[in-house]
This record gives C-alpha cells, structure tokens and sequence, in this order.
C-alpha cells in the first residue's frame, strides 16, 4: 500500500439522494481502492482536502446481477467509506458559480 498515493486510494465521491442528505451533517461519501484501511482513508481525506476527519466508516458493496434482455451480467464490487469531518471543516464537491 505504501507504493500507492493519497490521491490513488480515492477515486471519486458519490453524489446520491442520500449522499446530499448527509451533507448537512458534514458527512462525505467517496468510492475508494477496495484494498485501503479506514486509517489510510483518513490519512487521504485529510491530506488531498486539507480538513479535519473525525470518523470514518466503510463497507464493501457486494457486486449485483443485472439482466438486459437476454444478456446478463454483474456490476462490479466496490468499496464506499463515508467521512464524518470535525465541526468548522467542510469540502467543496460542487464548483462554486
């Protein structure tokens, strides 16, 4: 994991209904690398945004099977961590206008 960088391990936030919903108590929601640790997760989040991590949580989403017709298949496993910042720390996800 040490070959690997902070802005590696987190490939992108997920923008959800419930997602947005938890904005308002400063909770972020990232996809990352299945194989990071919530320690190094916190480690990331502090040092690519420069905030203040409270709590983190994480799960592992098991992959699910989707039919299309005659065709089926699976989407892929992931793994979701979701970052509770300290109070007066926030990240800006949306460009401001």
């Amino acid at each position: 994991m040490k070959l690997l960088k902070h802005i590696d391990f987190i490939k992108y936030p997920i923008l959800s209904d419930k997602s947005t919903e938890l904005l308002k108590l400063r909770q972020y929601c990232f996809l990352v690398d299945k194989r990071l640790h919530k320690l190094e997760a916190k480690r990331a989040v502090e040092f690519l945004f420069a905030v203040r991590v409270s709590s983190v949580n994480s799960c592992n989403r098991s992959p699910k099977c989707r039919q299309i017709g005659k065709f089926s298949g699976r989407k892929p496993s992931y793994k979701k961590i979701i970052v509770t910042l300290a109070p007066g720390n926030s990240i800006s996800l949306f460009a401001d206008s």
